[in-house]
């Protein structure tokens, strides 16, 4: 396999900026419920969404009946739910990105929940800034899995130490890390550029050795639903 740079993204809280918008608080207050009564009600739904595991209409169905909403008000709160997920994009980081093709393989890889392809390649065009995304809910797995970083890598026909992965979870960088691959933790854009910078330029010269640890890989950890802040 040829050497080739690669640099694979996760999309919230790197390529989308989420803050917690307090959504479920307000519709339990709405519904007279106590805090955390969404999420745990609706925790399952999450996790099954998150691994692709339910249909949107499966989603949307349970939300009417474990909280009891009508057809208008389970929309509403599908919209919220979204509105939180879907954030708003960093456009200097995908501007940053957008000018690196043909320097480069790009990837992205998200923990992600039913209905995120869409709605992502529709409002922010991910689908045309990158080769390939790996969403969470198509695969099955979601990150640290190793099968996870592995579906990426394959996609992208690249070895792992020609690759960095750029995440806002530590746990996920780390992830990549145990499996060879190089890690770059997303805090701010500035160092975000300049860690993806320095390698890139590293090819310059040829591309650095890597050791590889497969015991340090860590254990397998489900991704954030949409229930709860997303990272990943």
């Amino acid at each position: 396999m040829t050497a080739v740079p690669c640099v694979v993204l996760d999309i919230g809280g790197v390529l989308e900026l989420t803050p917690e918008t307090g959504w479920t608080r307000r519709w339990e207050d709405r519904l007279g419920l106590p805090p955390g009564t969404v999420n745990q009600r609706l925790g399952d739904v999450w996790r099954a969404g998150s691994l692709g595991r339910v249909s949107e209409h499966d989603v949307g169905h349970a939300v009417a009946s474990r909280l009891g909403l009508g057809m208008r008000d389970c929309e509403a709160f599908m919209d919220d739910l979204w509105t939180e997920y879907l954030g708003t994009p960093n456009e200097e980081l995908i501007d940053f990105v957008r000018g690196l093709r043909g320097r480069c393989r790009l990837g992205i890889l998200s923990n992600s929940f039913t209905g995120a392809r869409e709605r992502e390649s529709a409002r922010y065009g991910f689908d045309r800034l990158v080769d390939h995304i790996v969403y969470s809910h198509e695969l099955g797995v979601a990150k640290p899995d190793p099968r996870a970083y592995e579906a990426v890598l394959s996609a992208l026909d690249a070895r792992p130490e020609d690759c960095l992965f750029i995440d806002d979870a530590p746990a996920c960088v780390a992830g990549a890390e145990a499996l060879g691959m190089r890690g770059g933790l997303f805090e701010d854009n500035a160092g975000t550029i300049a860690r993806i910078t320095r390698h890139l330029d590293a090819y310059a010269t040829g591309p650095r050795p890597v050791r590889r640890d497969p015991a340090a890989r860590p254990g397998f950890r489900r991704a954030p639903g949409p229930g709860a802040h997303r990272a990943g």
